[in-house]
C-alpha cells in the first residue's frame, strides 16, 4: 500500500511505496530522473506489447535518467491475480524486465493507492479521474511533476519524443 507523507503533496517525491518484496521505497530516490509510472497486468491482451516496448524504452534511456515504475493491479478483468513473487517471476522470466516492479495496488476507488490518487489529480480532459484499464501511463518530469497521462492503448514507444524532451 502506498502511504502519503505530507497532507498536500507537491510532487511524486512526497510518497513512499512498497516494492514487490514489501520494502518501503521513498520515491525521492528518483529525484532528477524522468519517470514513467504504469499500472501493469500479466494476463492482459496488452501485456506482451507493453512489456516489450517498456523494456525497449528502459534499455535505450535508463543511462540518460529514465526510470520505469511498474505497479501491478488486479482491478481490470482480474488480469493480475498472482502474488508479488509470482508477478516478479513472470516479468523477469518472460520479459527479462530490469525496471522495478512494486507492490500490487488498486488504482481506482476508495482503496486506491495515494500515489495514484495524486497522479490522477491533473486536468486530464476526456480521461476523467479513473484509470480505464491496465497499462495507463503517467510521465513525470525530473522535478516530480506529472506532465502527461496516456491512455492504456497508447504504445510505450510512441512516448519516446516526450521522454527525450524531458531528459534534455
Amino acid at each position: 500500500m502506498t502511504t502519503l507523507t505530507p497532507n498536500n503533496p507537491d510532487s511524486v517525491y512526497a510518497f513512499t511505496v512498497k516494492d514487490a518484496e514489501g520494502n518501503d521505497v521513498d520515491l525521492n530516490i528518483y529525484q532528477g530522473k524522468v519517470m514513467l509510472i504504469v499500472n501493469v497486468a500479466s494476463k492482459c491482451g496488452m501485456t506482451n506489447s507493453n512489456y516489450t516496448e517498456l523494456n525497449q524504452l528502459y534499455e535505450k534511456y535508463k543511462d540518460q535518467g529514465l526510470e520505469i515504475l511498474a505497479f501491478p493491479c488486479n482491478q481490470f478483468g482480474e488480469e493480475e491475480p498472482g502474488s508479488n513473487v509470482e508477478i516478479s517471476e513472470f516479468v523477469c522470466t518472460c520479459f527479462r524486465s530490469e525496471f522495478p516492479i512494486f507492490d500490487k495496488i488498486e488504482v481506482n476507488g476508495d482503496n486506491a493507492s495515494p500515489l495514484y490518487k495524486y497522479l490522477k489529480l491533473g486536468k486530464w480532459g476526456i480521461f476523467g479521474d479513473d484509470i480505464q484499464w491496465n497499462f495507463a501511463k503517467f510521465l513525470v518530469s525530473k522535478d516530480g511533476q506529472v506532465v502527461h497521462r496516456y491512455y492504456p492503448t497508447t504504445s510505450p514507444l510512441s512516448l519516446e519524443y516526450d521522454i527525450k524532451k524531458l531528459l534534455e
